[in-house]
């Protein structure tokens, strides 16, 4: 094997570890939200904030630097100390990992570089990464800033955009480690190539409903629409809760209306479930094994995430169901990506 393909494999490799960190990093904050800690750091000091506070003088004062927002004053007057320090560490945990996973790039990024092992071609895709990482950061703190002033959360459109783009870069990070990792050149007959071919089309439009299921349960999240309507699948007195067009103009139904934005979900994730066997049932039978077996990962993928959206609601969202759910979204995106990307190999 020649230096320049050790160096495609050991950078791939590199990646592949990075986007296991993005994913757990991806979870931390499903649990900074779902335990309503995201608002409790007033600030952005990407420098300083690395250190927490260690003296009673110190927590006493971001507890009165939170005690000043909405969110304090109408949801948890009262909070003692010991109850901030609760969502204090779920969102300190959730800066740290991101400035610490922001290492895990450039430290190697630099190391590789300075070698010269950094292919040119690759320069494109990993500077791609690296200006994405430093945009959600700035990302991440304008939607904190949403739920500083007048509401009591942040803004469900900046949650969709900050998850949005957080799904950007760890889906480029898979495809990319894969595409290094396992890039061999395509043996298969040419028969299977066109049919592997046609599969492209197949998984682009499985891959944009799914993305678009994912980015829905955002604004679920978001509106709290989790909370309501906890039975399945019914909606109250019917398959559609009964106050979904109640906001005007009609389209807002879809971004600020709970009950609209949980319903909505529900669909697009019955949708992407049937469209998935559907793909399934099309593509397995002349595919190639690799891809064959993506898609076997991929409908398992979606008919656990399914499983466990059902649960979540039906408990109410409990954190760690919830995170759970997270995970499972995640899976489904990833599934895909490498079926796609083996696709695209023949």
């Amino acid at each position: 094997m020649s230096d320049h393909t050790l160096d495609r494999v050991a950078i791939g490799r590199w990646l592949a570890i990075w986007a296991g960190s993005l994913f757990l990093l991806v979870l931390i904050g499903g649990g900074t939200r779902l335990t309503e800690s995201g608002l409790s750091i007033t600030e952005w000091k990407p420098i300083s904030g690395v250190v927490p506070p260690f003296t009673e003088a110190a927590w006493t004062a971001e507890f009165e630097k939170y005690k000043q927002i909405p969110q304090y004053a109408r949801l948890n007057v009262g909070m003692t100390l010991g109850d901030f320090k609760g969502i204090f560490w779920w969102e300190f945990l959730h800066r740290f990992a991101a400035r610490f996973i922001g290492g895990l790039f450039v430290i190697p990024f630099f190391w590789f570089a300075l070698r010269k092992r950094i292919p040119r071609d690759l320069l494109p895709r990993l500077a791609t990464l690296g200006v994405l990482m430093g945009l959600q950061g700035a990302m991440g703190w304008y939607m904190v800033a949403s739920g500083l002033t007048e509401r009591v959360n942040v803004s469900q459109y900046r949650l969709a955009a900050h998850l949005s783009l957080a799904l950007v870069i760890y889906l480029l990070t898979v495809w990319t480690a894969d595409s290094l990792i396992h890039n061999r050149g395509s043996t298969v007959a040419s028969s299977r190539q066109s049919e592997e071919a046609r599969a492209r089309g197949w998984l682009g439009a499985l891959f944009g409903l799914a993305f678009a299921t994912v980015i829905s349960g955002a604004f679920v999240a978001g509106l709290r629409a989790g909370k309501i309507y906890n039975e399945f699948p019914m909606m109250g007195a019917g398959f559609v809760p009964a106050e979904y067009s109640s906001i005007t103009p009609w389209w807002k139904n879809l971004f600020e209306n709970a009950a609209a934005a949980q319903f909505d979900h529900r669909v697009l994730a019955i949708v992407t479930l049937f469209a998935v066997l559907a793909g399934w049932f099309r593509l397995r039978a002349n595919a190639s094994p690799a891809l064959r077996m993506r898609m076997h990962l991929v409908l398992g993928a979606v008919g656990l995430q399914v499983a466990l959206g059902i649960t979540v609601l039906l408990l109410g969202v409990p954190v760690l169901v919830g995170v759970a759910h997270q995970a499972g979204a995640l899976l489904v995106l990833t599934a895909l990506t490498l079926a796609l990307r083996q696709a695209q190999t023949a």
